[in-house]
């Protein structure tokens, strides 16, 4: 708590500093031979520090300076000064200036020192040159503490933009999906409620029960548009509406009975045991199924339909072929068929479409074995 109070007032610990060592080095200088010039040099030896974070190689050549000239004018050994400075220099830069920088500081001080230890005292020059070394080793190991702490923030923040991006692309991805579940959902329900209310308005007058049998059809489909919309809206907002379940391939039967209500002769058949598949790809071949129809009813001008599904060990194959003879399934260049392949490419799998040998247009979708991953 502490460490972090100082941390905050960096310049209330640069006075601090100043004060004390101040103190020492007046202290001693008082009592020189030549007080006044004494205090003088004390006072160029400790005020400096206060700039020591702006100009710290400026500071500690200063420093080392005036402690030379102390120690060599009145004997006066004081090396706090110069130590503060190395340990600044040592924190601020990069190693290689510091090393240099305090070599050179070593250098500058190793005369006086000497002179003051006495020639035949070569372990007290080295106790008192041991003080620099320190200062600098701890100067050093807190600039690779920081150093390494900057790069774990650094780190940190880039992660955390990682995911943001991460997330803004899930957001897309999932607005896409939901852009083309609402697309099929309101492709298909509008599709088959035009062909109904065309058909109703042409039997209105002559048969009436046949009529009311079509409105009924375009009920049906409207109430299933707006249960799913209510749905996929619902999502959305974040809401978890208790509405019907995502459609499978067990409700294709469903889908079958809406397209023939509309009028298209459609003929349903499934190869192979059916099994469980995972929700999406049995969504996405429904999903594509529906789309089929959707663009059978609008554009191909068919009168029959033929829907295959056929479970195989290597994967699930569907294919709605007609017998069309209008611009075929969409033209294969509607977003409907965009959408269909954007589908089946997600699990790895292929999408072909196109005009048939005799007449018609065939879609088949192919989702791999491996779609469950």
């Amino acid at each position: 708590m502490v460490w972090s109070w100082l941390r905050r007032h960096p310049r209330l610990v640069d006075v601090a500093l100043v004060v004390a060592a101040l103190a020492i080095a007046v202290g001693h200088a008082a009592r020189a031979s030549r007080p006044a010039v004494g205090v003088t040099v004390a006072l160029l030896q400790t005020l400096p520090l206060l700039l020591r974070r702006r100009h710290p190689l400026a500071v500690l050549a200063a420093t080392t300076a005036a402690t030379a000239a102390v120690t060599a004018g009145w004997g006066f050994y004081n090396p706090l000064p110069a130590g503060i400075a190395l340990f600044t220099v040592a924190t601020l830069c990069e190693r290689s200036v510091s090393l240099r920088a305090g070599a050179l500081a070593l250098a500058v001080l190793a005369l006086p020192l000497w002179h003051e230890a006495g020639w035949a005292n070569p372990v007290g020059l080295v106790g008192r040159l041991l003080v620099f070394v320190v200062a600098w080793l701890l100067g050093e190991s807190l600039r690779s503490q920081r150093r390494y702490v900057s790069a774990l923030e650094q780190r940190a923040e880039q992660l955390e933009r990682e995911r943001e991006a991460e997330a803004a692309r899930a957001v897309a991805e999932e607005q896409a999906r939901i852009a083309r579940e609402l697309h099929d959902v309101v492709a298909h329900s509008v599709s088959v409620m035009v062909v109904q209310a065309a058909a109703a308005s042409d039997v209105f007058e002559t048969r009436p029960e046949r009529a009311r049998e079509a409105l009924r059809a375009i009920e049906a489909a409207g109430r299933g548009a707006l249960l799913e919309l209510r749905r996929l809206l619902g999502s959305v907002r974040g809401e978890r509406p208790e509405y019907a379940p995502q459609p499978r391939l067990d409700r294709i039967d469903e889908l079958v009975e809406r397209v023939r209500a509309a009028g298209l002769e459609v003929e349903l058949r499934v190869d192979g045991e059916p099994r469980p598949l995972p929700v999406a790809v049995e969504l996405s071949a429904y999903r594509v199924v529906q789309e089929a129809l959707t663009n059978v009813l609008k554009h191909a001008h068919a009168t029959r339909a033929a829907i295959v599904v056929r479970y195989g060990e290597d994967g699930l194959d569907v294919e709605v072929r007609d017998d069309g003879s209008g611009g075929g399934n969409g033209g294969g260049i509607g977003h409907g068929l965009i959408g269909m392949r954007e589908r089946v490419a997600v699990f790895g799998g292929s999408l072909e479409a196109g005009p048939v040998a005799g007449g018609g247009f065939a879609v088949a979708a192919r989702f791999p074995a491996g779609a469950a991953a």
